[in-house]
């Protein structure tokens, strides 16, 4: 596939923290893109993302046959970013991680689509027989393969960005509760750069990794649980302590949230995958299926957190160390004030 030649994509989920990095990329590169969402009347932000008619959000559902058939119809390329962290009626793991999996790789083959990138989490392979939704994860990514032999599929780990989800959740956790909840202290994570994720992405669609392929994206630092909930606390110039929490009474307390329509904390699948490392594995590292092995760089939490974890501290900017407020102090690596604008 010629990366230069501007080609028709069709994004799922193309409207959330990972899908606007990649629109933005790849509207960039001149493609055109339909951002595929149940509520496209929420998605007008990715309008900006490109010029004007380049980025066009429509409607689509991934328990709706027809919606997806719609959305792929005549697309180059198409990418899968859907998923949930929790269940709510219709929208369940199964439905969406599976089912919804396998009908947008079904969908997109029959509608003469040359590239299929899919979005998966790392472990799933590993956090299968103790969580649902890895389990979930797991037999969609079997679903898309069988349909579309040539999909490219990325397992991300916990990914950090100014919209994140855990990295701000836990800031903002850390000025409401006195401590923070520590459960699998142990447990091994490898935090990716949502913006690295988004090149992976982007080179795939463009033809430029091998297909057939899962390929592993974590950040160059592994840490605990624990010392990732301590460097929050760092970030956020917050002293709370770490209030350890056995998975069983982490469960009984997430139980009752669970009926609420936005569980504010953990559920009970999500305690199960805590105690499961999330990290890359040798086989991936040795065969070349990770960021590093794709020609990108991983992008490390200390060059990142800094740029937007200081909200959450006391006088917010105004408690920020004079190194991140003065722009000239990026001049040792003018590479990095480009990537925090980003």
């Amino acid at each position: 596939m010629d990366s230069l030649e501007p080609k028709l994509v069709t994004i799922f989920g193309g409207s959330g923290f990972v899908g606007t990095q990649i629109v933005q990329l790849l509207a960039n590169r001149g493609h055109r893109i339909r951002v595929a969402t149940r509520r496209p009347d929420l998605a007008g932000h990715v309008k900006t993302l490109g010029m004007v008619g380049q980025v066009v959000p429509i409607q689509a559902n991934l328990r709706n046959r027809a919606s997806v058939e719609r959305a792929v119809a005549h697309a180059d390329i198409v990418i899968n970013l859907v998923g949930i962290g929790y269940e709510r009626g219709a929208q369940t793991f199964k439905a969406v991680h599976t089912e919804g999996a396998g009908l947008v790789a079904d969908a997109a083959k029959a509608a003469g689509a040359h590239t299929l990138v899919h979005m998966s989490a790392l472990g799933v392979d590993k956090a299968a027989s103790v969580s649902a939704y890895a389990s979930s994860k797991l037999e969609g990514e079997a679903a898309v393969l069988a349909a579309f032999p040539n999909a490219v599929i990325f397992r991300p780990s916990i990914m950090f960005g100014r919209d994140d989800g855990f990295f701000n959740l836990m800031g903002s956790l850390s000025r409401l509760l006195p401590a923070l909840p520590l459960i699998s202290g142990d447990t091994k994570f490898q935090p990716v750069y949502v913006g690295d994720v988004a090149q992976a992405f982007a080179k795939a669609a463009e033809g430029q990794l091998k297909t057939g392929r899962i390929y592993e994206l974590g950040g160059p630092t592994t840490e605990t649980h624990r010392a990732l909930l301590q460097r929050i606390l760092r970030e956020a110039g917050r002293k709370n302590s770490l209030l350890p929490l056995s998975p069983g009474f982490a469960k009984f307390l997430a139980a009752p949230l669970a009926i609420l329509p936005f569980p504010p904390l953990l559920t009970a699948d999500q305690v199960d995958l805590l105690g499961v490392d999330n990290v890359v594995s040798e086989a991936a590292i040795k065969e070349k299926r990770t960021l590093a092995g794709i020609g990108i760089a991983p992008t490390a939490m200390d060059t990142i957190l800094p740029t937007y974890m200081y909200r959450f501290r006391k006088h917010g900017q105004f408690d920020r160390d004079a190194s991140l407020a003065d722009p000239t102090s990026f001049k040792a690596d003018p590479s990095h004030y480009e990537k925090v604008k980003i």
